[in-house]
C-alpha cells in the first residue's frame, strides 16, 4: 500500500568506547539506534534490538571530507560517483565534498544535478555534496553563476586543481559567494613561479633531476587570499596547506580575527620530499608520491602537524585524487598526473603514524576528521547525542592491517601507503539504520 512503512530496525551497539570530541565524551557505554535515529531508551512497541558486540572498539561521529575529486562526468576509468561514495563509506565518511574539476567542469547547474542523480542511483547512504566551479570553465576569468548552482544543490565554490590567479576575479568570487552564503575553497598556488615543476624545490628534486615547486608558490597565494578575506570581511577556506610559511600566515591572520579556515591532507602530515629518494627499480621516484602541492621538507611537515594540533588548521581533507595506472606509474614521475587517493586509508595511516606514536590525541584526530571539517563546510556535524540522525564510525584501534590498494572500492590504485602494515582501521560505518563494513569488515 502507498505510504506503508517498512520494517523498523532497532540496533544496539554494545560495550564500545564512545568518543565524541564535540560533546567532550569519552566513556564506555551502549549506543541505541531506532529507525535511523540515536535514542536514549527504546520506546514501548519497539522491536527487539539487533545487538552488535563492540567491546574493545571505539564508536565516534562519522567523518566528513571537504575535499575529494571524483571523475564523473569525464573519466569513469579513474572514479565514478558510485565508486567514490563506496570508497568514502569504507573510510568512515558520512559526507564528501566533490570538487568541480570534472570533464566538463561543474560550472553549470546541469552538472551539479547530474552528479546528485548519480549519487541517488548509487544507493549509497553517504552524502555527496557538489562543489561548484568558481569561474566559468575553471579558467579564472569570469565568475560562474553561483546562485544557480546553489539552487541546483551545490554546497561550496572552488576552482580547486587551479588557483583563481586574478585578484579582482577572486574578490568577485568571494563577494558573490558571501551574498548567497556559500563557502569558498581556495587552491593556493602561483603557477608562474614554477613552470613544469614536479616536486618540492629542494635537494631530493635536484638529485632526481626534477623541476622544483618552491614553498613561496603556495605561501604567496595564501597571503593574497587572507588579505582579501580581511579586507572584505568574507570567509575563505584554504585547501591542502603544506608549508611552514602558510601555516604561520594563517595563525597570524586568525589572531587578527580574519575569517579564514584551512585544511591539511594526510600525505602532507606524514610524508616528506625525502621519500622521493625511495626509488622504484630503474632509479626513478615513485609517481604515487607526486601530488600538488608537493611533499615538502621536514620543517614544513612539522609545522603542518603543529598547526593541526593547535587548531590553526581546522580539519583534515584527503584531497582524494584518483588516476589510472596509465597516468601514474606507467608514464614516469615527471609526466605523471598530480594526486593520490586517500578516502579508504586516511584514518588508518593517521592513527598509525600520529596517534599510536603519541604525537596526537585520538580526540584531536577525530575532531579534525569530523566536527572540524563540518564547520569548514558549514554543514551539521555528525553527533552521537540522542535525537541525532545516526552517523557513527566504528574503529578498531588495535588491528594491524596490511594496506592493499587492489582491494579498495575506488577504481584507482594510486595510494602512496600501499603495502604498509598499519595499526588501526575503520571497522564499519552506521548511517541511518544501515550498517556498512569498513575496509576488511568488522
Amino acid at each position: 500500500m502507498t505510504g506503508e512503512r517498512g520494517p523498523r530496525r532497532h540496533l544496539l551497539l554494545r560495550g564500545a568506547r564512545v568518543v565524541d570530541p564535540a560533546a567532550g565524551e569519552d566513556r564506555v557505554r551502549d549506543l541505541r539506534v531506532l529507525d535511523g535515529t540515536i535514542r536514549e531508551e527504546a520506546p514501548p512497541g519497539a522491536p527487539p534490538p539487533e545487538v552488535l558486540d563492540l567491546a574493545g572498539k571505539v564508536v565516534a561521529p562519522a567523518f566528513l571530507d571537504p575535499h575529494v575529486h571524483f571523475r564523473e562526468p569525464g573519466d569513469g576509468r579513474s572514479e565514478t560517483v558510485a565508486s567514490g561514495l563506496a570508497a568514502a563509506a569504507r573510510g568512515g565518511y558520512a559526507a564528501v565534498f566533490a570538487m568541480a574539476n570534472t570533464d566538463p567542469p561543474n560550472d553549470r547547474p546541469g552538472i551539479t544535478e547530474a552528479m546528485l542523480r548519480s549519487a541517488r542511483a548509487s544507493g549509497s547512504p553517504v552524502r555527496l555534496c557538489p562543489v561548484a566551479a568558481a569561474t566559468v570553465g575553471l579558467a579564472g576569468r569570469e565568475v560562474a553563476d553561483l546562485a544557480a548552482q546553489k539552487a541546483a544543490g551545490a554546497l561550496a565554490v572552488s576552482d580547486d586543481g587551479r588557483p583563481v590567479e586574478d585578484d579582482a576575479v577572486m574578490e568577485a568570487v568571494l563577494a558573490r559567494a558571501r551574498d548567497i552564503d556559500l563557502p569558498v575553497f581556495s587552491h593556493c598556488e602561483t603557477p608562474s613561479l614554477h613552470p613544469g615543476g614536479a616536486a618540492n624545490a629542494g635537494e631530493p628534486a635536484r638529485r632526481l633531476g626534477l623541476r622544483g615547486i618552491p614553498p613561496e608558490s603556495e605561501a604567496r597565494m595564501v597571503r593574497r587570499d587572507l588579505a582579501l578575506a580581511e579586507r572584505l570581511r568574507t570567509p575563505v577556506h584554504l585547501c591542502h596547506l603544506s608549508t611552514a610559511e602558510s601555516v604561520e600566515a594563517v595563525r597570524r591572520a586568525k589572531g587578527r580575527g580574519v575569517p579564514a579556515t584551512a585544511e591539511a591532507a594526510p600525505h602532507h602530515l606524514l610524508l616528506l620530499d625525502e621519500d622521493l629518494l625511495r626509488t622504484l627499480p630503474g632509479g626513478e621516484a615513485d609517481p604515487h608520491l607526486k601530488m600538488n602541492p608537493p611533499l615538502r621538507a621536514a620543517a614544513d611537515r612539522e609545522a603542518v602537524v603543529a598547526g593541526l594540533l593547535d587548531g590553526t588548521l581546522d580539519c583534515i581533507a584527503t584531497d582524494h585524487a584518483p588516476h589510472p595506472a596509465s597516468s601514474k606509474r606507467a608514464c614516469g614521475f615527471a609526466a605523471a598526473a598530480f594526486g593520490v587517493i586517500g578516502l579508504e586509508n586516511a584514518f588508518a595511516v593517521l592513527h598509525d603514524r600520529l596517534v599510536a606514536t603519541g604525537r596526537m590525541p585520538l580526540r584531536v584526530l577525530l575532531e579534525r576528521m569530523g566536527a572540524g571539517a563540518a564547520r569548514v563546510a558549514r554543514v551539521p556535524a555528525p553527533s552521537l547525542a540522542p535525537g541525532s540522525p545516526a552517523a557513527a564510525v566504528v574503529l578498531d584501534l588495535e588491528a594491524r592491517v596490511p594496506l592493499r590498494a587492489e582491494t579498495f572500492a575506488s577504481l584507482s590504485r594510486n595510494c602512496p601507503f600501499d603495502g604498509e602494515v598499519l595499526r588501526g582501521r575503520v571497522a564499519g560505518l552506521l548511517l541511518g539504520d544501515r550498517w556498512l563494513p569498513g575496509g576488511g569488515g568488522l
